[in-house]
């Protein structure tokens, strides 16, 4: 077992222990490719989530949001070109009968090597096409219920509303459209954790400019440091960042550019989120196979065109997954080694974890319930009174809470608060009344 994989494992058994990602279906012996976020889970997913779109609709003044129906007309999949296009080449291993996509070499190989240490000489199918659209009935009655497919990206959405937007918006080019919500596909070999699953996240920006080649790659440009900017502003070290241009046999025939933030993890360098220029393909289709003319008008030139798109598209289920990767720590201490979630604290699932010294003291529980009462009414905080102080401090270092606050017999007397940083270990006391003001600058 590679130091890698050991992580990753480490990564994947402190997720499921500590309530972050439990197996989908598990009772039932599971679901291949799904999986189900736990309490803590669900809030470092809605963190990753505000912070997108605090800097991506918040922070901006020429991007608007939309949430799209998952459901949508099966024309607009033929117009976007996934009934015809949207497949992959599959191979089927003729010993095992297990499947792998064609172009992903290295998993075939991989898997070569099981059968031959078995001694066994593994034969492959010859690639047949797959579907990656994961079909549903839309309809009460059987026989008659219309096909419809649950939506393999988000993306549509935000074209096939583009006219909606334009008409109630004060929106002129350039501008985007921001969006977050749920994408199914019919993942031939899902795996490796949260990186690929048949239903996942996606958090994405259509971007529409001027038709102009000039404009558009200075667009192009621009977005693809906004969105490496973000992941670094949210903890990703710069060596574990990088880009890479993608193969020409690898782009989209309409893509005019396409690149991928890729981070570094103990699964290798993958892609977090994609850059794309996809020119004027998207909103030209949707106009040509519904009949409705979406050009847009322009007020200062007194021209009418179909304008380029720039897309970012990322995968917050990923980004969940490497924010962790890259949070992860092992240190030796004097009481062997201490395991601990770096996370940005803007990101951490609890702010802060407040704890009265002794458990069997009603006066410093009294007293430590008022704290974490006053401290809920502004964030997400632990209560933990179970076990000595050092326990609970690795328990929250576990999960990555950012501070911990000590109610003790001081406190009684001076209202002074212990409060212990989770990267330093360093203790501070402050005063009570203090506390809120000292946390909102810390996670500011």
């Amino acid at each position: 077992m590679t130091e890698r994989t050991a992580t990753m494992e480490k990564i994947i058994s402190l997720c499921k222990r500590r309530g972050f990602v439990f197996p989908g279906s598990e009772i039932y012996g599971g679901l291949a490719g799904t999986w189900d976020y736990g309490p803590l889970g669900v809030e470092l997913k809605n963190n990753i989530k505000k912070e997108f779109w605090r800097s991506m609709v918040y922070q901006r003044t020429d991007t608007v949001g939309l949430d799209a129906a998952i459901l949508m007309n099966p024309k607009v999949w033929e117009a976007s070109g996934h009934t015809a296009a949207f497949a992959d080449p599959l191979v089927e291993c003729k010993i095992c009968h297990e499947r792998f996509r064609a172009d992903h070499q290295d998993e075939i190989e991989a898997h070569h090597e099981l059968h031959k240490k078995k001694g066994e000489q593994p034969e492959f199918t010859e690639p047949r096409q797959f579907n990656l659209l994961v079909e549903a009935g839309l309809g009460s009655v059987e026989g008659e219920k219309m096909k419809v497919y649950l939506r393999g990206e988000i993306t549509q959405g935000a074209h096939a509303n583009f006219k909606n937007v334009l008409d109630s918006s004060w929106c002129k080019i350039p501008f985007g459209i921001v969006q977050i919500g749920k994408a199914f596909r019919n993942e031939i070999t899902p795996g490796n954790f949260l990186f690929r699953s048949r239903e996942f996240e996606q958090m994405e920006l259509q971007y529409y400019v001027k038709p102009d080649e000039k404009e558009s790659l200075r667009w192009f440009d621009y977005w693809k440091e906004e969105r490496a900017k973000w992941y670094r502003e949210l903890g990703i070290s710069e060596d574990r960042l990088r880009f890479r241009e993608h193969a020409p046999d690898e782009r989209a025939h309409y893509a005019r550019a396409a690149w991928d933030i890729e981070i570094d993890s103990p699964l290798g360098w993958k892609e977090v989120e994609g850059i794309h220029h996809r020119g004027d393909w998207d909103l030209s289709r949707h106009s040509t196979y519904s009949g409705v003319d979406i050009s847009y008008y322009d007020e200062e030139t007194k021209e009418r065109y179909i304008p380029w798109v720039i897309e970012t598209s990322g995968g917050i289920d990923r980004a969940f997954l490497f924010f962790i990767a890259d949070a992860y720590r092992e240190e030796p201490d004097k009481d062997g080694v201490r395991t601990f979630l770096k996370l940005n604290p803007k990101l951490a699932s609890y702010k802060a974890a407040v704890f009265p010294l002794l458990a069997n003291k009603p006066e410093l529980i009294d007293r430590a319930r008022k704290i974490y009462e006053t401290l809920r009414g502004s964030f997400m905080v632990a209560w933990d009174d179970i076990g000595n102080i050092g326990k609970r401090y690795r328990r929250q270092d576990e999960i990555g809470t950012p501070f911990c606050v000590t109610i003790d017999y001081e406190t009684l007397e001076d209202g002074t608060v212990t409060v212990r940083d989770r990267d330093s270990m360093r203790q501070e006391r402050i005063k009570d009344i203090e506390l809120a003001g000292y946390l909102r600058e810390k996670l500011s």
